[in-house]
């Protein structure tokens, strides 16, 4: 799986991945009458990803992409949609085609497709899909090459040493590498900090 880095370029090497974004329903001008009349809140972080990604794949610079490239970013985003969920999704944002009517989706219902997909999110699945990033030659352990490419894609600049002892921070049964049990661990804790 290749990590698009220019989406993830300010990701933090251990962070995390983002907790659901609080259920607070926003309302805004943008989204009263025939729009849904709420949004999820999505985090600053959230909304500085989703504008960067968005930016990126509105190439055009014409502030709005069609349903292919919302696919496709949501895909970057990692959310696995077919075209048919994309349909519904867009239909669902945008019920009487305001925004869409024109098969081009803008920044507003692309915000309110992510916040619904963000509030889905199942934080246990997240740590397994960090898992499989890390571990991208499926040997069920994160071993010091994994690290290696890890911190090269994310543009950090660390050292073997530095990179030998995040593992053997994290190696709790000392084998040398990090199993998906050790990587949920260290996770969970990461978020009850």
């Amino acid at each position: 799986m290749v990590i698009p880095i220019p989406v993830l370029n300010k990701v933090d090497l251990f962070s995390p991945p983002s907790p659901p974004a609080p259920h607070t329903p926003m309302l805004s001008s943008s989204n009263l009458g025939s729009r849904r009349p709420q949004r999820t809140e999505l985090t600053d972080d959230q909304m500085q990803e989703l504008r960067e990604a968005y930016d990126l794949f509105d190439s055009d610079k014409t502030g709005s992409i069609d349903l292919h490239e919302l696919k496709v970013l949501m895909r970057a985003l990692g959310f696995e949609v077919k075209k048919k969920e994309v349909v519904k999704l867009v239909h669902d944002a945008d019920p009487n085609g305001k925004s869409t009517g024109d098969g081009m989706v803008d920044f507003n219902v692309f915000l309110d497709i992510m916040s619904d997909k963000y509030s889905e999110r199942d934080p246990s699945d997240e740590i397994k899909k960090a898992f499989e990033l890390f571990d991208d030659d499926k040997s069920g352990k994160i071993g010091m090459r994994n690290m290696r490419r890890i911190a090269r894609e994310l543009g950090e600049n660390l050292s073997e040493e530095e990179l030998q002892a995040m593992i053997d921070e994290f190696d709790r049964d000392q084998d040398g590498e990090i199993n998906e049990e050790e990587f949920t661990y260290i996770m969970a804790q990461s978020s009850n900090d």
